[in-house]
């Protein structure tokens, strides 16, 4: 059973990967440069300021928990006990993968670190947002969509990679905005 998703795994990755052009490779490229994005996050951090005053340095808090939590278990907890390689670093694939100009990344893949951020991210804010940012919302959504799929475009991570990862993260957000809202409700934050 294990033997065949890690066979449906290869097949998708190899299906998704393929599927680069001139005008995605950059932008796929850009998609998975966390730096790019600093201007999002800067109208993040805008929105959170305004929406909730001093309450914002709580939940600026409890979003640094979160990414904490979410980068610390994939990028330590699990990649290093399960030292799975990335498509990029296995030596049978080197010449059936598209990668980009961001290079292979670290030796291990399982789980993608971008993906698990990104979903955290994206549950916490989707939750803790009231109905009149729905907009913002959708394109939380998609932009986590967008940097988990990048990271298979990219040529390093497997897609099981980014669904556990993005699993995780939405797990977390979800965890971190329940305690972020207990806490809230008990101290009148």
């Amino acid at each position: 059973m294990l033997e065949q998703i890690q066979q449906i795994d290869l097949q998708l990755f190899l299906y998704l990967n393929a599927k680069h052009s001139a005008f995605f490779d950059p932008v796929m490229y850009w998609a998975s440069d966390k730096l790019f994005w600093i201007p999002f996050y800067a109208f993040i951090l805008f929105i959170l300021i305004r929406e909730y005053k001093k309450r914002s340095v709580s939940v600026l808090i409890s979003i640094g928990i979160l990414i904490a939590l979410c980068d610390q278990i994939a990028s330590h907890l699990i990649k290093n006990n399960v030292k799975r390689l990335r498509p990029s670093h296995e030596p049978t694939l080197q010449n059936l993968i598209h990668l980009s100009k961001a290079g292979p990344g670290g030796d291990y893949g399982f789980i993608s670190s971008h993906s698990a951020n990104a979903f955290g991210l994206a549950a916490f804010l989707i939750l803790l947002l009231p109905k009149k940012y729905d907009p913002l919302k959708w394109f939380l959504g998609f932009w986590a969509v967008l940097v988990a799929y990048s990271r298979i475009y990219n040529g390093v991570h497997y897609p099981s990679d980014v669904i556990v990862a993005m699993l995780i993260g939405i797990l977390l957000g979800y965890l971190v905005f329940k305690i972020y809202w207990k806490v809230k409700s008990k101290y009148e934050l």
